[in-house]
């Protein structure tokens, strides 16, 4: 029998059992492609990670997989696989291979325990959403606040801004519909303003029919809100996430430079390791 030991972390929150549920495995090397996206289904939760060594300029390659499809870029793996890896490594900044590149996470530490992490994310692309109506229908409301747009990043995320937090939180979209969309588009319902924003994220294409935390999601909306004139870039904005599903979630987001020339998108939170396992494959 062949085991396979596991971490499992509660990442973009510093209280366990709530944030965004990630399983990293520490060693994938015996592991075929359709044994991780097994593993991953079983594990059912949003993503999983497999790490094996570097191919390029990483301390790791990290593979991610939610329970149906393989990722290019995630981020609360990212930042998850950075606390369980981080520890161990005693580095400042691990770099981690992914899809979309290597990302570099800056940790930040009380004695040996990482208590905060800070990932440079891939610079996304945007561009309108061609089909606003039906994804408004979709979602049950009449308008958005701030253009439709569709960002890429490795990850797919398209942004509805809402009048107010309480819209975000009253949302009842019908997930049988928001279905349709591609398996790796997250579909981001947005309110706030100045530095505190709440957002809901859906992706039932994927299995997942509304996200904990989405740590790809929120560099790009700090990008959306600074290009359209909500915030400042290099305004850090706090966003909160997760409530409607019991999991609170705390997500911290930056992007510097201009709309003509972004240079940086960062990403930080904080994650607790919550449980260890194996399992054991013929």
């Amino acid at each position: 029998m062949r085991t396979f030991r596991y971490v499992v972390a509660d990442v973009f929150t510093d209280k366990p059992l709530t944030g965004n549920q990630l399983a990293v495995f520490t060693d994938a090397r015996e592991l075929a492609d359709d044994e991780m996206q097994s593993l991953a289904r079983e594990m059912k939760f949003s993503e999983s990670v497999f790490v094996l060594p570097p191919e390029k300029d990483g301390h790791v390659w990290i593979r991610i997989f939610t329970p149906t499809d393989e990722m290019l870029f995630a981020g609360h793996p990212t930042l998850g696989s950075a606390f369980v890896l981080g520890g161990p490594l005693q580095v400042e900044e691990i770099r981690l291979e992914t899809g979309a590149g290597t990302v570099p996470v800056a940790v930040e530490r009380e004695g040996d325990r990482i208590v905060f992490g800070r990932m440079r994310q891939p610079i996304p692309t945007w561009e309108p959403w061609d089909d606003e109506a039906r994804l408004l229908a979709a979602l049950g409301v009449e308008r958005s606040e701030l253009p439709v747009e569709h960002y890429d990043n490795g990850m797919h995320n398209v942004y509805v801004a809402l009048g107010s937090e309480e819209e975000v939180a009253a949302l009842k979209p019908d997930l049988a519909a928001l279905a349709d969309a591609p398996a790796l588009l997250g579909i981001n319902c947005f309110a706030g303003s100045g530095t505190h924003w709440k957002t809901r994220m859906f992706a039932p294409g994927g299995s997942v029919p509304e996200d904990p935390a989405t740590g790809s999601a929120a560099g790009p909306l700090a990008v959306h809100l600074a290009r359209h004139g909500r915030i400042g870039f290099g305004d850090e904005i706090e966003v909160s996430q997760g409530a409607e599903i019991g999991r609170p979630s705390t997500l911290y987001a930056r992007a510097d430079g201009s709309a003509e020339q972004l240079e940086r998108v960062e990403v930080g939170g904080a994650a607790v390791i919550v449980a260890r396992g194996e399992f054991r494959l013929p």
